[in-house]
C-alpha cells in the first residue's frame, strides 16, 4: 500500500525518520532548557523569551526586543550556570532577536 495518500501523525512521522527525530529531541530538549532557566529571568521579561536552536554545546534564546536582551545579557553568566548545574553542559548563550508570531 502507498502511504503517500494516508496522512501520518507527526510524531509517527519523527519516530520513523531520525533525522526528524533528532529535531525533535533537540526541540523538547530546548523547551526543557528555558524551563530550567525560567526562575532566574525577570517575571516581565518571561513572555518574551523562547527556546531556540541547540548547536553543540551552544544554546540560542529567541527574544522579542532588543531591550530584553540587553537584560538577558546582563543574566547570561547565571543562566549558563545554571544550565551547567541542572546537567546540560551549554559553553555559550546566544541571544537572537525575533518576534513572537503564532
Amino acid at each position: 500500500m502507498n502511504r503517500r495518500h494516508h496522512p501520518v501523525h507527526v510524531h509517527q512521522a519523527a519516530e520513523e525518520a531520525p533525522t526528524l527525530a533528532r529535531l525533535a529531541q533537540l526541540a523538547r530538549e530546548s523547551g526543557e532548557r528555558l524551563k530550567a532557566i525560567q526562575p532566574c529571568i525577570p517575571a516581565p521579561l518571561r513572555a518574551s523569551v523562547r527556546p531556540g536552536p541547540i548547536d553543540g554545546t551552544t544554546w540560542c534564546l529567541l527574544v522579542d526586543s532588543s531591550a530584553a536582551a540587553a537584560k538577558l545579557r546582563q543574566l547570561l553568566p547565571v543562566l549558563q550556570s545554571r544550565l551547567n548545574s541542572s546537567g546540560w553542559q551549554v559553553t555559550a548563550i546566544r541571544l537572537k532577536l525575533g518576534s513572537h508570531k503564532a
